[in-house]
């Protein structure tokens, strides 16, 4: 058969198959084989309402195709659902339920419709180790649908089988129902995740070398994206499905269902590698943002690590910039838990350090977990910048707003205790609160899960600095702030950093902290006070006099009330003089 007579595409393959077929035939055929009909038209409804296609019904098996994962399992949801019900009203021993494998992979068709390849031989062999009345899926698949099918996909572990030369990590599908396919680039109508797909890095160097550089570079942005709060990111089984096909952006989004695509390149030039990586809205296919980072390929070691996280550090930002751009973009009464979230996260970046900002922050982030009852990181949010708000003076200082963040703290860990961003926010919410120990233990667990954790790191720091173990805190600090480089929270990261500095007696490392403090974030009052009381113990005042000016100027309603709150007592004391 000619080239021209195959042709060879991802697609979504249903393999089922009915459990003791042969015993139920030997007890009964009429009844199995009236049973089995009912149990094809079954399959056949379903599957056509999700848009997919049956290949073959040979004896007690159906194969099946699909254009999108999640149509696939939520077709294999409403059959399970259907044909279980139907079994249930049949004597215990006559009762016929099947197995249902899902995979996404690679198929080959022929002109006839009919489907070959691994990707059939893999569903086939889910489907025999699926549990009788079950569905599981592979890696692939649930890269494909996590947080887009209304159930628990549950790890089932790995499998060596016939014929695959590696083994099948496999998913359960537990409980849940169907639910409709979205359009290609929307996000989860439970939870209103924007998902993300990273394409397979591009190499464009002839040293075989860097495939495997480029590979692991892609699975570990990946690896990276995953921890950034609000995004589903499609598995690289799923998305490096796509490697070395002529699909435009728009394409591979439909395939996947995604909103953004990251792709990249790398090249080598004399010992530096260089990767570029570009930001994409599946949508239109517009670029959102480009960046370049290189090392040395010479430093074997640390160069996939070290340019990963470079990618990260810079990508990340952009992410949250793009999806507040589109929240703003929808009607208000279409912005879903998530979109609330992303807005509170956003509101001090584009408001600046002000009450007006913190208000609206707590509003949108309440907003979120009153949509969401469950959504942890929302109630830790809230926690974290309502004890903040009341600590720098933006916020009453009130028992009530104590209470209510440490409130929010506590639920956010009962809810979600497995969770390094709810453990980092909540803890950092303790130990703003007095509540030292607690929140020193809660950072301490969310950098177990991830160590790479800035914010938890800073927090950790200042916590410690605070229990007077100054110089440890402060190079905690520095480890935060060193992995997340262009992390949008470094202004106010300096500032606390220098607190410590000049409570430690290094007035001149606490001044040098301010006034990077300061150009990291213009708008941020605080580093400019921190700034003058640096210089009023080095007894430079008349340069004092002028920094707390510029903080004045930089927030009109300061008062000392308010240094007396983010800075202490002492601090506005010393400072009154120079307040004329």
């Amino acid at each position: 058969m000619s080239d021209s007579a195959l042709s060879h595409r991802l697609a979504a393959i249903l393999a089922a198959d009915a459990a003791g077929y042969s015993r139920l035939m030997a007890i009964d055929d009429q009844a199995t084989v009236a049973a089995l009909d009912a149990a094809r038209a079954v399959f056949r409804a379903q599957i056509e309402a999700q848009h997919g296609r049956v290949i073959d019904m040979a004896g007690d098996s159906v194969l099946a195709v699909f254009g999108t994962a999640a149509g696939a399992v939520a077709a294999a949801l409403a059959i399970q659902s259907q044909v279980n019900t139907l079994a249930d009203a049949e004597p215990e021993d006559r009762r016929m339920r099947f197995r249902i494998g899902v995979h996404l992979g690679d198929v080959i068709e022929k002109a006839d419709g009919t489907v070959y390849g691994d990707g059939v031989n893999i569903a086939a062999r889910l489907q025999a180790l699926a549990d009788v009345g079950g569905i599981l899926v592979s890696d692939a698949l649930h890269g494909a649908v996590r947080g887009r099918v209304g159930a628990v996909l549950e790890e089932a572990g790995e499998h060596h089988v016939k014929n695959i030369a590696y083994a099948l990590r496999t998913f359960r599908v537990v409980g849940g129902a169907p639910v409709t396919e979205p359009p290609a680039g929307s996000t989860d109508t439970r939870r209103g995740k924007p998902s993300i797909a990273v394409l397979p890095f591009k190499v464009l160097s002839q040293q075989p070398q860097f495939t495997y550089l480029a590979d692991g570079l892609a699975e570990d942005v990946i690896a990276l994206l995953a921890r950034v709060a609000g995004f589903e990111l499609i598995a690289p089984s799923s998305s490096f499905a796509f490697r070395n096909r002529d699909a435009g952006a728009a394409s591979i989004a439909r395939d996947l269902g995604v909103r953004y695509i990251v792709e990249g390149s790398l090249c080598a030039v004399g010992d530096t590698v260089r990767v570029s990586t570009q930001l994409i809205d599946a949508a239109s296919a517009r670029m959102l943002w480009s960046g370049r980072i290189e090392g040395r390929s010479d430093d074997t070691a640390d160069l996939q690590d070290g340019i990963a996280r470079g990618v990260i550090s810079e990508l990340e930002p952009e992410l949250t910039r793009a999806e507040i751009a589109h929240i703003r973009r929808l009607r208000p009464e279409n912005v879903d838990a998530w979109g609330h979230y992303q807005q509170a996260v956003g509101a001090i970046a584009l408001r600046g350090w002000t009450e007006e900002a913190l208000q609206e922050l707590r509003a949108h982030s309440r907003r979120a977990f009153e949509l969401d009852p469950h959504f942890a990181q929302a109630r830790a949010l809230f926690a974290l910048m309502s004890a903040v708000g009341g600590n720098i003076g933006l916020l009453p200082s009130t028992p009530e707003l104590a209470q209510e963040a440490l409130d929010q703290a506590e639920q956010a860990i009962a809810l979600d205790d497995g969770s390094t961003a709810v453990l980092g926010f909540a803890g950092c919410a303790l130990s703003d609160l007095g509540q030292r120990e607690r929140g020193t233990e809660t950072l301490q667990r969310a950098l177990a899960i991830d160590p790479s954790n800035a914010q938890a790191h800073v927090a950790l720091g200042v916590s410690i600095g605070l229990q007077g173990r100054i110089e440890e805190g402060v190079a905690g600090m520095r480890h935060g702030m060193r992995i997340s480089p262009h992390d949008r929270r470094l202004g106010f990261w300096g500032w606390a950093m220098g607190n410590l500095l000049l409570v430690g007696g290094q007035a001149e490392a606490a001044l040098a902290e301010a006034r990077t403090s300061a150009a990291r974030d213009p708008r941020l009052h605080l580093s400019r006070v921190l700034e003058a009381m640096a210089l009023l113990q080095l007894g430079r005042e008349r340069e004092a006099r002028a920094a707390l000016a510029e903080a004045r100027r930089v927030r009109p309603a300061l008062t000392l009330q308010e240094v007396a709150r983010a800075h202490g007592r002492r601090a506005a004391q010393k400072l009154g003089p120079l307040w004329a």
